[in-house]
């Protein structure tokens, strides 16, 4: 198991963590096996989609602000992010990726995204490879 910290810059955003994914699979030696990308975090999520075109971030968060608009939760009154806890329990807080032949399996397009719901904080990626 390994992990690392990541600051994030803004209050919302996702950021590509694929190429730290990949030097842990590569220190763990396992050739064929799983990945799992872990946040232990209730306002940060783990998703996997494209990083390509920077749009594609922007619209997931987009989507997901008018999906579940701030402001208006009973959380709210104890400390403002209760937007941020309801998108981090749709979205969850882990990924698994198959290894293959050492190398994480995804797609042509796909990224692996830390998702900052509540930023800009310090987060704590668990990678665990077996």
């Amino acid at each position: 198991m390994a992990e690392f910290i990541l600051r994030t810059k803004k209050k919302l955003e996702m950021v590509d963590i694929t190429g730290r994914v990949v030097d842990v699979v590569k220190q763990s030696g396992v050739s064929d096996g799983i990945c799992l990308v872990y946040v232990p975090h209730a306002t940060a999520a783990v998703a996997i989609n494209e990083n390509a075109d920077p749009n594609v971030c922007e619209d997931i968060l987009e989507a997901l602000g008018t999906l579940i608009p701030e402001g208006r939760w009973r959380h709210d009154r104890i400390d403002e992010n209760a937007a941020a806890h309801i998108k981090a329990t749709i979205l969850g807080p882990s990924q698994a990726v198959p290894v293959r032949a050492g190398r994480l399996r995804l797609g042509t397009w796909q990224s692996v995204m830390l998702v900052e719901l509540d930023g800009p904080r310090e987060r704590t990626v668990i990678v665990e490879v077996r």
